[in-house]
């Protein structure tokens, strides 16, 4: 920690942080529900220049990379391996205006107040608006962090959308070299610390009165694709217990995939997304349908047993029906443990500022996840407002703002000093 460290003295100064939460709102899509800024957008490239400009403003440093990541850096005294914090500013399709965005405000308000009261850390401090966290119509989250993690593939750039845009030609358009980006992974071991402030997008710290979130793991993703086969026929003639009903065996798998999820023994959600059927009229049974769905724990154990469960089920009870069933599984990302030693430092930051706090598992995937191959990471909650996210009524109170900048500015002169374990 830097000798004479006024931890009070880092509190964000509340007007800024209202006033920038108010600016970066204002790039939205206009033809779009709530605040949509997705990526690629025009609002999207337009707010990042934005971004550039508020860090310049807070007197770091500020490059984009290749992958198309906005990097601030607030020079350190001894340099080495650098302290990191950040988030995202890409929404969802009708998002709101705290996911993501409270991290990267948060994060450059952290490196200005320590800039602002001479506080002179050791390691580099780089706060990141990382490109692209949010799911997209390429259906790959976390480009920014993934290329940094090392973990983008070709794979993932040859994926195409709708009109058959491949994603490097997406990131090239942007500004971004797709090429570099492959070869960007900064390596194990060469970031001292990584720490994001984060809304928590659930109820448990608004149901339990407490500010601050610990979290101590990050859930893993598995989703699924499942095509079901069965039989056209006559609407009208074809009596109801000799059809082969597509839809209706996907129907099916829609609630035996959420009883799976309400089944979980600690931590495990479930959810189906999106359900198609084809011939899709409404006088002939459907022969073919789909669904894609998901899977989300931070139980190792238990997310790799519903893999393989899951499939069965599906399978056996669309074969009572006389309905083939293809099941297609993507793994998105496994279950990330948050550093314990930095989860320690947190608490301790916290403990410091009279600020309670309890430890919260993150059924979200973040950046955290893949930055989390490069040293130590830890992430902060504060509290969202009903639980409610990805929608417009996504909503943290400005109070709950500042205090989390606040524990993230203290965690980050207390991490400049530390000796972390993974």
């Amino acid at each position: 920690m830097p000798l004479h460290l006024n931890t009070a003295g880092l509190a964000p100064v509340a007007d800024r942080l209202a006033a920038d939460l108010a600016a970066l709102s204002e790039y939205a899509d206009p033809d779009a529900p709530g605040w949509s800024r997705e990526v690629f957008s025009e609002p999207y490239r337009a707010e990042r220049v934005w971004i550039r400009d508020r860090m310049r403003d807070a007197g770091l440093e500020t490059t984009t990379d290749a992958a198309g990541n906005v990097v601030g850096r607030l020079p350190g005294t001894h340099g080495g391996p650098p302290l990191v914090t950040g988030s995202h500013t890409d929404t969802v399709h009708g998002g709101g205006r705290f996911d993501g965005i409270v991290g990267v405000l948060g994060g450059i308000e952290a490196a200005r107040r320590i800039r602002e009261t001479g506080t002179h850390l050791a390691h580099d401090l780089l706060v990141v608006d990382f490109l692209g966290e949010e799911a997209n119509r390429f259906g790959i989250s976390c480009m920014g962090s993934r290329s940094l993690a090392g973990i983008l593939t070709p794979g993932h750039l040859a994926r195409t959308d709708s009109t058959g845009l491949r994603l490097g030609e997406a990131m090239q358009n942007f500004g971004a070299d797709p090429d570099r980006a492959l070869g960007l992974g900064w390596g194990a071991n060469t970031m001292h610390a990584y720490v994001e402030l984060h809304v928590e997008q659930g109820p448990l710290l608004e149901q339990h009165g407490i500010p601050i979130g610990v979290v101590t793991a990050i859930a893993g993703i598995e989703r699924l694709l499942a095509t079901f086969r069965g039989r056209a026929d006559h609407a009208g003639t074809m009596p109801m217990g000799q059809r082969h009903d597509a839809l209706i065996a996907a129907a099916e798998a829609v609630l035996t995939i959420e009883r799976v999820g309400c089944g979980a023994p600690v931590h495990g959600v479930t959810t189906t997304g999106r359900i198609e059927s084809s011939p899709g009229v409404y006088n002939i049974v459907p022969d073919e349908a789909k669904i894609w769905a998901e899977t989300r724990s931070v139980d190792h154990t238990w997310l790799s047993g519903v893999r393989h469960t899951l499939a069965g089920q599906i399978a056996g009870e669309a074969a009572q029906r006389g309905v083939e069933v293809d099941v297609e599984w993507l793994n998105d990302q496994d279950p990330v443990l948050a550093s314990r030693s930095v989860q320690d430092v947190i608490a301790q930051a916290a403990d410091t500022l009279g600020i309670p706090w309890m430890p919260v598992p993150s059924g979200a995937g973040h950046d955290a996840a893949h930055m989390a191959h490069l040293g130590p990471m830890g992430m902060i909650f504060i509290p969202s407002r009903g639980g409610r996210s990805h929608c417009p009524e996504e909503w943290t109170d400005l109070s709950q703002l500042v205090t989390g900048t606040h524990v993230l500015a203290t965690t980050l002169a207390q991490l400049d000093g530390s000796v972390l374990s993974p």
